[in-house]
């Protein structure tokens, strides 16, 4: 039986990344998006064309009704889970914490945090041998900014996924002895569309220059952290935050 995988936000950048090379690892992936269903499909139609079995399943990770159904319909389209990466997540036009609106921080913290947390629930239901599951793997996609903090371009962000490091720390003691790892990984600057949304497309270029490694990383150098955190390689590997940062 395959090992079934949920990302979410798998429809581009890093969680796309991340169900294509699952896939080649032998999971089963569900593909989580919110509204790219066009870049979703297209995943998994890159997937199956492999060989592999993958699905597209519509739900905003902030609502928890729509996350109860994206986990039922994980489990009924592909099997038992196994493993979950929590990769959704949203940033908003770079300014200063003194320019910005509460409906722009209530909009950041409910798909930055509220959304890893519900998931992180339904996952641990499922997983914990508490529960009567088999044990398994969660990743939280965090931030290298949960580090260093954003300033004068999005505060609120960098604020979120300190929140997801606090949560996937707590997380992996509270379930380690019921089969259950928890890590995270912390990108720096990778190229995604990601950086558009916050209004400047070529952020990466312009910044990369502060970067140890002088340039700017890709979703795949990512999806493979991620990846061998879920794996029996990490089989002693729990609380963890794993920077893939290029030295910054």
């Amino acid at each position: 039986m395959d090992k079934v995988l949920l990302v979410t936000g798998g429809g581009r950048g890093i969680g796309a990344a991340t169900a294509r090379l699952a896939a080649r690892r032998g999971y089963a992936v569900a593909v989580n998006y919110h509204r790219h269903a066009d870049a979703a499909q297209a995943v998994v139609d890159s997937i199956v064309a492999e060989g592999g079995k993958a699905v597209a399943i519509a739900a905003n990770v902030a609502d928890e009704v729509d996350v109860l159904r994206l986990f039922s319909e994980t489990e009924a389209s592909l099997g038992p889970l196994s493993a979950l990466v929590n990769n959704a997540g949203v940033l908003e036009q770079q300014m200063r914490l003194d320019e910005m609106s509460v409906a722009r921080w209530q909009r950041i913290l409910a798909t930055n945090v509220l959304g890893p947390l519900l998931c992180c629930r339904e996952a641990v239901k499922r997983l914990s041998t508490r529960h009567g599951g088999q044990g398994g793997a969660i990743v939280n996609v965090s931030s290298a900014a949960a580090r260093l903090g954003s300033p004068n371009e999005y505060i609120d962000y960098a604020a979120s996924k300190g929140a997801v490091d606090t949560l996937t720390v707590g997380l992996a003691k509270e379930v380690a002895a019921e089969g259950i790892r928890v890590n995270g990984v912390r990108p720096g600057f990778i190229y995604t569309e990601m950086h558009a949304d916050g209004g400047e497309p070529g952020r990466v270029d312009r910044v990369k220059s502060a970067v140890p490694m002088l340039r700017g990383g890709q979703p795949e150098e990512v999806a493979s952290a991620i990846l061998w955190l879920l794996s029996e390689e990490a089989s002693f590997t729990t609380g963890h935050l794993l920077d893939v940062a290029g030295g910054r």
